[in-house]
């Protein structure tokens, strides 16, 4: 049995699912629509010190879901430092404006035509991330045109919790009437994946940033892929799989 069967398996069994009835896809942005972890690594590293903490490359990968004050609070206490939520927001929104002066994010290379592959078996695309970033919500409708719609969105203002807490995955499945096994989910953060699978999701991992495979696959993710490419490559035989597999 290969590892696609076999995880299929495993989660259904676990579950006690006899087989998906897949409706939906959900997509986390950052990272797996758009390559922008970079560049949120570059300008989170850049401000923490400006206000006189020290926040690594790999810290920002780590905390990637997290809302924006979650994190700051957590790097600050990290180091025995107490700012208050003005003071936290403060600090993401001056993060949020080094963001928005990096060149355009690019979208994440394969991601348009696995949605366009998605979209024709007749699945719904949702989007939850646990961003507030306005620049690139905002292109979401055009870089992904007749996909995306706000119903079909949660984001970081929508929920009171950020990743891994399951309640944007929760949310998301809960806006569409959804059943756990009627969603996946494709997310490339430990964080992420914590947060689906606590919402009881299957979970396709894509590692395209700097993290080992091994954080991911410690994380929960049920299968993974080392690109949005060649997830987007191998999607016909993953759909296939779905739909045939079942418990008995």
């Amino acid at each position: 049995m290969n590892t696609t069967h076999q995880a299929i398996q495993t989660y259904l069994r676990d579950n006690n699912y006899q087989k998906f009835s897949l409706k939906a896809v959900l997509f986390d942005m950052d990272g797996v629509l758009y390559d922008s972890m970079p560049d949120h690594a570059s300008s989170w590293v850049k401000v923490m010190k400006r206000n006189g903490l020290f926040m690594t490359v790999e810290d920002v990968y780590l905390n990637e879901g997290r809302i924006g004050a979650d994190t700051i609070n957590l790097i600050a206490q990290r180091q025995g430092f107490t700012f208050d939520l003005e003071k936290r927001k403060c600090i993401y929104r001056e993060k949020t404006d080094v963001f928005i002066s990096c060149p355009p994010t690019s979208v994440m290379p394969g991601s348009l035509k696995l949605l366009q592959k998605i979209t024709a078996n007749g699945l719904l695309a949702m989007l939850v991330t646990g961003s507030g970033q306005p620049t690139l919500i905002n292109r979401i409708s055009d870089d992904f045109p007749h996909i995306f719609t706000r119903e079909n969105m949660v984001t970081a203002f929508d929920v009171k919790h950020g990743k891994p807490h399951p309640e944007s995955y929760l949310k998301a499945i809960q806006k569409r009437g959804l059943q756990p096994d009627e969603a996946i989910v494709i997310e490339n953060a430990p964080l992420g994946i914590e947060s689906a699978r606590a919402a009881g999701l299957f979970v396709f991992a894509v590692n395209t940033g700097i993290l080992p495979d091994s954080l991911l696959l410690d994380a929960g993710a049920n299968l993974l892929f080392p690109s949005i490419h060649t997830l987007c490559n191998e999607w016909e035989q993953l759909y296939d799989c779905l739909k045939m597999i079942s418990t008995h």
